[in-house]
């Protein structure tokens, strides 16, 4: 629209011509935008005229957006996740992988196990701090540090500390300790001099990935979140089927909303156990070749 703009000049005709162009941009991976993202961008652009409703900016009721008398809207489908088997034959990947030493991933095997045995949104987990860990109360703690935020009021919180994702984390406190210790951060990157977030370990992921058997950029990160709602949801809570409502609370969320309609899935695999974990000698049938192949490779 122009940097010196005044939107109290823009019109829905202006709108339309704007989600004409959304519709020919180009996506990070070569193709143009999904509708959801056109969609996204439209949202955006709306929010922003009832922020100029707000501070006066604009006459109230004024928003060209809302005008409109089509929009695109995504189309609903069903987020990617892994079932437990596959969620142990990418954990053993991580676990047997060796990085050369330009490897920018930092601690790829505890990073994922983190992420798929507590459900945490990726910016959580990378800003989690060595005192947010307690062997002690059995837990892993969710809050805001100098690090980063968390994304809502309800994402505060404690999650129980798998017996899996203990061992796992004892581990790597140990191999810390001969290495010459820990900082503040449980995870901090490994190519900066100062102590400072991982900003990316999708390299690494990448690698891990096609060791198991995915191809590039088939396994992404916000597919854990996903995966450790679903296993949880399998678990057994005192004898009994685990709540929804528990669940949405290990994921941050203030009710079973999100986990009934977006992160719980049903898969192949039923399964009810105490606890969430992922082993691969519990799956040995299920991964056949799969688990030969990696084998062999780390052999």
């Amino acid at each position: 629209f122009g940097a010196d703009r005044d939107v109290a000049s823009i019109s829905t005709a202006d709108v339309q011509k704007y989600a004409n162009h959304l519709q020919g941009i180009s996506n990070n991976r070569g193709g143009t935008l999904s509708t959801g993202s056109q969609r996204h961008y439209l949202n955006s652009l709306s929010n922003l005229f009832r922020r100029a409703q707000s501070e006066g900016v604009v006459p109230p009721g004024y928003n060209p957006v809302g005008a409109l008398m089509e929009r695109p809207s995504g189309k609903p489908a069903e987020a990617r996740w892994l079932e437990p088997h596959e969620a142990a034959l990418l954990l053993e990947s991580a676990r047997t992988y060796r990085p050369g030493p330009n490897a920018h991933g930092g601690p790829i095997y505890p990073l994922l196990s983190v992420m798929l045995l507590t459900g945490g949104r990726r910016s959580e987990v990378l800003g989690l701090e060595v005192d947010d860990v307690s062997f002690n109360r059995q837990t892993m703690t969710f809050r805001p540090n100098e690090w980063r935020r968390l994304k809502t009021l309800t994402s505060h919180r404690s999650v129980r500390l798998w017996p899996q994702l203990e061992a796992i984390l004892r581990l790597y406190f140990a191999e810390k300790e001969r290495e010459g210790g820990l900082g503040r951060l449980l995870f901090p990157s490994p190519v900066s001099r100062s102590e400072s977030l991982i900003t990316d370990f999708r390299k690494a992921l990448a690698v891990v990935a096609m060791r198991a058997g995915w191809n590039k950029g088939e396994i992404r990160s916000k597919m854990f979140r996903h995966t450790y709602c679903s296993a949880r949801l399998q678990t057994l809570d005192g004898g009994a089927p685990v709540s929804p409502f528990t669940v949405g609370k290990e994921l941050g969320h203030g009710g079973t909303s999100m986990v009934q309609r977006v992160y719980s899935h049903l898969g192949k695999v039923r399964h009810r156990s105490d606890v969430v974990e992922y082993r691969v000698e519990n799956h040995r049938e299920a991964l056949g070749d799969r688990l030969t192949t990696l084998e062999k490779l780390t052999t």
